[in-house]
């Protein structure tokens, strides 16, 4: 049975052309990317090893074999910090045998008063879960009438993979898809991304799964949205890393002079104010 250290290594690997290392095709392949002695050479570990790890036999490499995978397969920083974080958790630093209390759902109250000096932007609370604690009134002005916030307790990891208005909403949906997959995998806890991440496997099929096992480091470029008003906006994403809350605080900015005009026209709606969600 893998794990998903080794899922990560040998997705990554099969993603690299070995020409682009500057290494012999070695002619017709049976498979794609970078061959695991090619690897294994350029990380200075034994073929053995590296098949151990790909197939979840090794779950405690150290961590000089892991920065040496991480150069070989130049990683950039946010896929490293992905590979510290799935040797961390295959070597069983983060797992526990019960299942484990929910996150935290409460914003603390200056948290609450930086969303209230941000009216009427747009912005919202959120965990890695995705998870919606608190938002403005400027980010129910951009979601009215996609269902994103329509239930008692809203998840966009949820809503982005089972509603099916979610697809026409995010104009990239893939890459949306994407992100919120890989989010699973940091957090608030590993225990209880597996909670959530069994619910959606059974609901939200391939789509879901597929992403999640191919731990793709998402780049977080613009976000385009297709509001149901038929305004297209294009927002530009600050995100303020809550750690001692296991959160994060997201702004959202008009990336364009349209997206600007849009965002206007549609705060003179009434969306109710700042709401926070327990």
């Amino acid at each position: 049975m893998g794990t998903p250290l080794g899922d990560f290594i040998r997705a990554k690997r099969d993603s690299i052309q070995p020409e682009t290392l500057g290494l012999p095709t070695h002619g017709r392949r049976r498979s794609p990317g970078l061959r695991r002695s090619d690897l294994a050479a350029r990380a200075g570990i034994s073929v053995e090893y590296l098949t151990r790890m790909e197939q979840g036999r090794d779950r405690n490499p150290s961590t000089a074999v892991m920065n040496a995978l991480a150069d070989a397969l130049s990683l950039d920083p946010a896929e490293r910090n992905h590979l510290r974080y799935l040797a961390k958790i295959t070597g069983g630093q983060c797992c526990t045998r019960t299942r484990p209390a929910p996150p935290r759902r409460d914003v603390r109250p200056s948290v609450l008063e930086t969303l209230r000096l941000l009216e009427p932007g747009i912005a919202i609370v959120t965990n890695r879960l995705g998870d919606v604690l608190a938002h403005t009134s400027g980010f129910a002005s951009v979601t009215n009438g996609t269902g994103l916030l329509d239930s008692e307790v809203p998840n966009l990891t949820r809503y982005v993979f089972t509603d099916p208005r979610a697809r026409t909403f995010f104009a990239d949906w893939d890459d949306v898809a994407d992100e919120h997959a890989f989010d699973l995998w940091l957090g608030p806890s590993v225990e209880n991304s597996e909670w959530l991440t069994t619910e959606l496997a059974s609901t939200a099929g391939p789509d879901f799964t597929r992403r999640l096992n191919r731990h793709l480091v998402p780049q977080r470029g613009a976000l385009r949205l297709n509001h149901p008003s038929g305004c297209e906006l294009q927002l530009s994403r600050e995100t303020l890393e809550l750690s001692s809350d296991a959160q994060q605080l997201v702004v959202f900015l008009p990336a364009d002079e349209g997206t600007a005009q849009a965002v206007a026209q549609l705060r003179r709606q009434p969306y109710g104010r700042l709401r926070a969600i327990s």
